[in-house]
């Protein structure tokens, strides 16, 4: 894994509006894989969406996961912009945030979960959080305080992902999957959080086939062959620890169904 650097070749072109959604325009610049650290980076904060709100409820964002307003996300997510979201490699990573300044920062981290991206190229890292966890950075009492500013200086380290005990990777069989096209999202992933490379294996074809990452954290498959279940995935994370969840997807699956596992990191 590469360590942190500071260098973006990105000018800093424009502010972001107060509240604004989360911008899909890619700037130049490298694309920095992050390390877990104890050393505090320097980021711009900005936020979107309802004052209370928690981000993308319907569509899941530009990693495609949805509802995270409920349990275990509740609300605390972010768009991260090149060197966060990692073109959709991101998607679940964890970092801590806090703020020192203006007078409503409590200087008190909190951790977000990156759901979604910004590449408003307004720094070299950028965070662009729910209206929700944006006010949680405050003092008590000022969260509309600090919301009215808008745009902070921020500072941030990369964590580990830990979500409640009992809580399992998850699979969303997307809607459109069939027998000769598979796709998959996965969430809820501990530790790293996110996921590099997703191989398949099912009972016609013992031998593992690589997945394609299709956008976000949905993995897709496309074959000539029609897959028979039950269907094996194994995971790869950022920090290279493999993980298999065996015949997680049943012989009688559906599009647009949930299957959880067993396993986690």
């Amino acid at each position: 894994m590469a360590s942190l650097s500071y260098v973006l070749t990105v000018a800093v072109l424009a502010a972001l509006v107060t509240g604004g959604a989360c911008i899909s325009k890619v700037p130049p610049g490298a694309n920095i894989t992050t390390k877990y650290d104890t050393k505090w980076l320097p980021a711009k904060a900005t936020w979107y969406g309802k004052p209370t709100g928690a981000g993308p409820k319907d569509n899941g964002g530009a990693c495609g996961i949805k509802d995270v307003n409920l349990a275990p996300y509740l609300g605390m997510t972010a768009c991260g912009n090149v060197p966060i979201f990692k073109d959709g490699k991101g998607c679940g990573s964890c970092y801590e945030v806090k703020c020192k300044k203006p007078e409503p920062c409590s200087d008190k981290p909190i951790t977000v979960f990156i759901t979604d991206k910004n590449y408003e190229p307004i720094a070299p890292y950028h965070f662009d959080l729910s209206g929700h966890a944006f006010g949680l950075m405050a003092l008590p009492g000022k969260d509309q305080a600090l919301r009215s500013v808008g745009e902070l200086e921020l500072e941030f380290r990369r964590v580990r992902c830990k979500y409640p005990p009992g809580t399992k990777i998850t699979f969303h069989v997307e809607k459109g999957s069939n027998p000769n096209y598979l796709a998959v999202l996965v969430k809820f992933v501990s530790d790293d959080g996110d996921i590099v490379q997703v191989d398949i294996q099912d009972k016609q074809s013992p031998a593992w086939k690589p997945m394609t990452e299709s956008w976000g954290a949905v993995w897709r498959w496309d074959g000539v062959q029609p897959l028979k279940g039950p269907i094996s995935l194994r995971l790869t994370s950022e920090s290279g620890k493999k993980l298999t969840a065996t015949d997680v997807i049943p012989a009688t699956w559906k599009a647009d169904t949930v299957y959880p596992s067993k396993v986690q990191f």
